[in-house]
C-alpha cells in the first residue's frame, strides 16, 4: 500500500494553455480522496498524470517513496476505472477481469482464484460467462471495478465512474464503493463533478477551479468553513445564499444591512477582530438554505433577524420543501424548510435568519472573513 506525494505539479499544453497549476498535495495511505470541481477545472488531467496517461510538464510525483514521473503506467502499481468502463466487448466478464493479469504473466490458477474472489466480493460471480452487451450499467461498472481489484494495486484511480448510472443506482454504488474501500484498504483517488458523491464518500476533498486547488479538507469542514466564495457555492445542495450588503455599527450592536433590512449579528461575530475592519463597508453574506426559517417558533427565536419575502416557487422534496424567495428589488434566496410548512407560492411571508451561521466574504478578494 502507498501514499502519494504531488509536488509543484503543472500540466501545460502547446499554445500556453495551463490545465493544472502548482498542484501540491500529500495523499495518505488508505485515504479516500475525492477531486471535485466544475468541468474543465483540471481534476481528470491530474488523475491522468498520476496514472501516467498524461505527461507531467513540471514537478514531481511520488507513489510511496518512488519517483514515478518517467515510470510507465503499467509499472506504477495503480489501477484505473474509467467513466465508460472500457470493457472489451468480445471477451466474457471473466476474460475482461483476467486480461491485465494475463499480460503480467500471472499463473492461470492464481488468475482464476483472484478473479473469482473479486467477483464474489462484487456480487457478479454469476455473470462471469456473460459478454458486456448482456450486462446492465451497474453490472458493467462492477466488472470494471473487479478488473482493477484483481491487480491488487497500491492505488485505485476512479474517473467519474458513476456518471453513466441512473440516480438510484448511483446512490447504491456510492455505498458499495465506500464498503469496497473499507474492505481492500487501499488508497482511492476519485474524480467527480458531483459534490454529493464527494461529501458522502471522501475522507478528504480537494476542490479545484481553473487548474488550481481552492481548498483541501474533510467534507464537514469544507461545508462549515469554506475558504472562499467559490467553495462556499460549490459545496452544498441547494447552494449557499449570497447577499450583497453592508455592515453597520449601531448603539446596540452590529447589523448586516441587506435589501433595506437590518439583521443583527450575534455578539461573538460582532466583536470578531477580523470583521471589525469591515464595519461600514460592503461585504457578501452567505447563509445555507437550512438556516432560513418560516415557522412561528423560529421567527420568535431569531426576532432580531427577520425580513419580508415573496415566495416565487416551492418545490416539495418529500421530507422537506425548498422555498425560492424574492427580497426587495434584487434579493434572491432559497430556504429549506420541513415538509409540513404551510408556505405556498404567491405568499408574502416573514422569514428568520440564524445569524450564528452567517458567513461573511470580502467583496473584492472573495476570501472568507469569518464563519
Amino acid at each position: 500500500m502507498a501514499g502519494l506525494s504531488l509536488r509543484h505539479i503543472y500540466k501545460k499544453y502547446p499554445g500556453g494553455v495551463v490545465a493544472v497549476s502548482d498542484f501540491n498535495l500529500e495523499i495518505k495511505d488508505k485515504e479516500f480522496l475525492v477531486l471535485v470541481g466544475p468541468s474543465g477545472c483540471g481534476k481528470s488531467t491530474t488523475l491522468r498524470m498520476i496514472a501516467g496517461l498524461e505527461e507531467i510538464s513540471e514537478g514531481e510525483l511520488f507513489i510511496g517513496d518512488r519517483l514515478v514521473n518517467d515510470v510507465a503506467p503499467k509499472d506504477r502499481k495503480i489501477a484505473m476505472v474509467f467513466q465508460n468502463y472500457a470493457l472489451y466487448p468480445h471477451m466474457s466478464v471473466f476474460e475482461n477481469m483476467a486480461f491485465g493479469l494475463k499480460l503480467s504473466k500471472v499463473p492461470k490458477e492464481e488468475i482464476k482464484k483472484r478473479v473469482e474472489a473479486a467477483a464474489r466480493s462484487l456480487d457478479i460471480a454469476h455473470l462471469l460467462d456473460r459478454k458486456p452487451k448482456a450486462l446492465s450499467g451497474g453490472q458493467k461498472q462492477r466488472v470494471a471495478l473487479g478488473r482493477a481489484i484483481v491487480r491488487d494495486p497500491q492505488v485505485f484511480l476512479l474517473d467519474e465512474p458513476l456518471s453513466n448510472l441512473d440516480a438510484k443506482l448511483r446512490a447504491a454504488m456510492r455505498t458499495e464503493l465506500t464498503k469496497l474501500h473499507n474492505r481492500v484498504q487501499t488508497t482511492f483517488i476519485y474524480v467527480t463533478h458531483d459534490q454529493v458523491e464527494a461529501m458522502t464518500m471522501a475522507t478528504r476533498i480537494v476542490v479545484m477551479k481553473d487548474g488550481l486547488i481552492q481548498q483541501v479538507d474533510a467534507p464537514q469542514k469544507l461545508y462549515d468553513q469554506p475558504v472562499n466564495l467559490f467553495v462556499a457555492g460549490f459545496i452544498g445542495t441547494p447552494q449557499m445564499n449570497f447577499m450583497n450588503g453592508t455592515l453597520e455599527k449601531r448603539k446596540d450592536g452590529v447589523y448586516f444591512i441587506y435589501e433595506g433590512n437590518a439583521l443583527k449579528l450575534p455578539q461573538n461575530k460582532a466583536e470578531d477582530p477580523a470583521l471589525q475592519e469591515y464595519i461600514g463597508k460592503e461585504v457578501i453574506g452567505g447563509l445555507r438554505p437550512e438556516c432560513i426559517f418560516d415557522d412561528a417558533d423560529d421567527l420568535e427565536k431569531y426576532k432580531d433577524s427577520t425580513l419580508q419575502t415573496y415566495v416565487d416557487v416551492t418545490e416539495l422534496m418529500g421530507a422537506e420543501i425548498y422555498l425560492y424567495l424574492t427580497v426587495g428589488e434584487e434579493g434572491r434566496l432559497t430556504a429549506r424548510v420541513p415538509s409540513d410548512s404551510q408556505t405556498r407560492a404567491g405568499d408574502t411571508v416573514k422569514v428568520a435568519f440564524n445569524m450564528d451561521k452567517m458567513h461573511f466574504f470580502d467583496k473584492e478578494t472573495e476570501r472568507a472573513i469569518i464563519h
